[in-house]
């Protein structure tokens, strides 16, 4: 007897909450009952969808954008610090000097998932470290296709892709279906097509939920 979840992790590269929430997920996923799986589907969210490939400097867009103080921003950063190393998630103390446009990476990570064996899940948390741990740039070509032979990818077929307008389409309609939906802000948690856990909720919320929806399932 077993029970498999379907999750869909709506989420940007950058995004620091997101790594923060896939740790987390991973973790309580590790926690449920033997018998309980999960199938992860990772779906794209932009948040700066027209941000030039040569980024922003951090401290500015923040200030832009939120109307926050660099103070403010050191003490944000340092809350997601410690929360990412609970789930051992590390970020950089210094946080990121750019934020920069993800949607080549998107559909990178679209392509990943057609290939089968887990190459989306390691190509997403490879990005996550590049840049939040590393503090390399996830529009830069060069960073892409190396992740992507890294985690096994076809360094090849990912350099045709990234030379292309290839599944940018694909990465748009789907990008518009979560925000028609009410997706407004990421990282965005949906169970079976019905359940959501909106943000990097504590390690001790997602156990919690996850184990009851999987305890509703009716076993495979």
């Amino acid at each position: 007897m077993s029970t498999e979840l379907k999750i869909d992790f709506v989420s940007d590269i950058a995004c620091p909450w997101c790594a923060v929430g896939l740790n987390t997920l991973e973790a309580a996923l590790a926690r449920l009952p033997e018998g309980v799986t999960a199938k992860l589907h990772f779906q794209p969210f932009e948040l700066n969808p027209h941000m030039p490939d040569a980024g922003q400097d951090t401290a500015e867009h923040l200030t832009q954008k939120y109307g926050s103080t660099p103070a403010q921003q050191a003490q944000i950063r340092e809350v997601i610090r410690q929360r990412g190393a609970e789930v051992g998630f590390v970020f950089r103390a210094q946080g990121r000097d750019r934020i920069y446009n993800t949607f080549d990476a998107h559909r990178l990570l679209h392509w990943a998932a057609l290939e089968g064996a887990g190459y989306q899940q390691q190509l997403k948390k490879a990005l996550l470290r590049a840049y939040f741990t590393d503090g390399e740039n996830p529009a830069s070509h060069e960073v892409l296709l190396r992740l992507a032979r890294e985690v096994g990818l076809d360094d090849g077929r990912a350099a045709a892709i990234l030379a292309s307008d290839e599944f940018a389409a694909e990465v748009r309609e789907v990008e518009a279906r979560y925000q028609n939906a009410g997706i407004h802000s990421v990282p965005a948690i949906i169970i079976n097509d019905r359940h959501l856990i909106s943000g990097a909720q504590p390690l001790s919320v997602f156990v919690q939920t996850l184990g009851q929806i999987a305890g509703s399932v009716n076993p495979a």
